[in-house]
């Protein structure tokens, strides 16, 4: 028995060193949404009017927002609300979760139609540089409805929202779409470097040397993160027949690394 102890904790410690040494990430703030209700230390409601020119409303309520089956449910309604014909959900972790130089990792299921546009995205906290895209926009992912195969990423930066530039990819899955099932979205942010990712295939590499200099790098300070599911906008337009709701995205789990 005392050989079979000693074996043990031989295994233990000899595969904890060898997480340290391959450079496992410290796991420093997360939510595995296995409660019953939205985890108000980590997450803030965003309510009212969207912007873009955007048709839904944010809500508070368990409607468009709520936890189930161990995911996080953001849910868009064609109903009237607030003389709106649509709700939504939408999610921040300002002031409860900001984060520099980190590894974030989001689990999610995508809702699809066209005019449904999801995003995992980041604003800056604090706007060091300035007030809006002065101080940087991270949108890990986004996807329009109508293309179900397809993701964008984007690092947005610059002066004003008439005066900016932007480190844009895309990817589109070889077979099915994302809303067929889960993907891994995740960005590793390092003072040199951004780089995003779905399921471990790189689409980002985005260095400050890749700014032109006519603009500031603003990816130096703290950033938080946003899940929401808008409907209709500037960029994806309206919803038409086809579009089917209520339309939902599953969110797994949000992990962010040291």
């Amino acid at each position: 028995m005392q050989v079979q102890i000693v074996v043990f904790i031989t295994f233990i410690t000899v595969n904890v060193i060898l997480l340290l040494c391959n450079g496992e990430p410290e796991l420093i703030w997360s939510d595995e949404f296995d409660g019953q209700s939205i985890d108000r230390t980590k997450w803030a409601y965003y309510t009212g009017k969207a912007p873009n020119n955007e048709l839904e409303q944010y809500t508070n309520r368990t409607e468009n927002v709520f936890v189930e089956n161990g995911n996080l449910v953001l849910k868009a309604i064609k109903e009237i609300y607030n003389g709106h014909n649509f709700t939504s959900g939408e999610i921040y972790s300002q002031y409860k979760g900001d984060f520099l130089y980190k590894t974030v990792k989001v689990r999610a299921k995508l809702p699809y139609g066209r005019g449904v546009w999801p995003a995992i995205w980041m604003l800056p906290t604090y706007y060091k540089h300035g007030p809006g895209i002065a101080s940087g926009e991270i949108d890990i992912l986004e996807l329009l409805g109508d293309k179900p195969n397809k993701m964008y990423s984007t690092c947005h930066y610059g002066k004003t929202w008439t005066d900016r530039d932007s480190k844009s990819s895309n990817y589109s899955l070889p077979h099915g779409d994302f809303s067929d099932d889960f993907h891994v979205f995740s960005m590793k942010w390092s003072p040199d470097l951004i780089r995003i990712f779905v399921d471990d295939v790189q689409i980002i590499n985005f260095r400050p040397s890749d700014v032109p200099k006519k603009y500031t790098y603003p990816f130096d300070d703290y950033f938080y993160i946003i899940l929401n599911v808008a409907v209709g906008g500037n960029w994806p337009g309206s919803p038409d027949a086809s579009t089917v709701f209520p339309q939902v995205m599953l969110i797994d789990y949000v992990r962010v690394y040291k």
